[in-house]
């Protein structure tokens, strides 16, 4: 016990003893849904770019595992106690966290990142609009069924996730838009909503090529999802060849578009996303007006631009 107490007097002291800019510089806490996940750790490495430009300390936390709901509430309430100028949360739940932010932001400013919550509380909210990036989605699948084809015609396929949120999986609203608005021949047929199991997406494409020989495209919202779906490449009935566009990477999934199995990736930026975060969180704290939304943005990896520097940029992001 007393080798604590001298060890916390000698930070104590090295404290009071350091530069009053130092002393002063601003912390920001940064909480992301699962600390493992590349997705994640890519977002933490942007914020912490942010941090070293800006002159900002970033404490990093997170649960991990994006179902530990309790395990992030607890780090929301502890990184509060810590005082932080601003809190930077990725919610893992939408009802869950609502309640928990509300009682945050009472006492630190809180920014929002990638997913929403059941809260108005928050000062800016920072993600990528996935109505957008689904109406980017319906333009890259008809452009892809185009070169097969020759024609934008056929049935269309959707799979999606089953929602964790209390909302509709925005992208495939901004899809449906898409096609309405633009593509009139083509036939969106109804949702198929699953588990998030590659299993599952190999199931429901199977089914869905034996029962419908016009079946020409298909659009997946869900990475996990696509890796099994994907695994089917021709119309059992037809013998056409499927068109594939996924909303989101990984491995697998650039391996099947360089293969040339998947068509286009529509990927999110979770670098520009930690950065923007940070910057976000520090205008807000010295009391500068923010931007109630701010849209990080969605990209159309195809193998066609799958090699530029900008896409290699989001597919293979530095994370050190």
């Amino acid at each position: 016990m007393t080798r604590f107490v001298i060890a916390a007097g000698i930070v104590a002291g090295l404290a009071f003893a350091a530069p009053a800019t130092a002393q002063t510089k601003p912390t920001i806490a940064i909480i992301v849904k699962d600390t493992t996940s590349a997705y994640w750790q890519t977002v933490l490495a942007g914020a912490r770019k942010a941090g070293q430009d800006l002159g900002v300390n970033v404490t990093e936390l997170g649960a991990q595992s994006e179902s530990d709901v309790s395990g992030q509430i607890g780090i929301l309430e502890k990184a509060v106690a810590s005082n932080p100028a601003a809190i930077v949360i990725a919610p893992t739940q939408f009802t869950s966290l609502g309640k928990p932010i509300d009682e945050a932001a009472k006492k630190v400013k809180i920014i929002g990142i990638d997913s929403a919550a059941d809260t108005k509380a928050w000062i800016s909210f920072l993600a990528t609009d996935d109505v957008q990036a689904g109406r980017i989605a319906a333009d890259a699948l008809a452009n892809a069924m185009t070169r097969t084809y020759a024609d934008t015609e056929g049935d269309v396929a959707i799979i999606t996730a089953s929602p964790v949120a209390a909302s509709p999986d925005q992208s495939v609203t901004g899809f449906k838009e898409q096609v309405a608005k633009k593509y009139r021949a083509l036939n969106v047929l109804p949702d198929k909503v699953a588990d998030a199991q590659a299993a599952t997406g190999l199931t429901i494409m199977k089914e869905l090529v034996n029962a419908d020989r016009d079946l020409r495209g298909v659009f997946v919202s869900n990475v996990i999802i696509a890796e099994g779906a994907s695994q089917v490449v021709y119309n059992k009935e037809s013998g056409d060849r499927i068109n594939y566009v996924v909303f989101g990477s990984d491995d697998k999934l650039v391996k099947s578009l360089q293969g040339g199995t998947i068509d286009a990736l529509i990927v999110k930026d979770p670098f520009r996303m930690g950065y923007d975060a940070v910057k976000t969180a520090l205008a807000a704290s010295k009391g500068e007006n923010v931007p109630a939304t701010i849209d990080t943005g969605a990209n159309v990896i195809t193998k066609a631009n799958m090699n530029s520097a900008r896409s290699q940029e989001l597919l293979n992001p530095k994370i050190d």
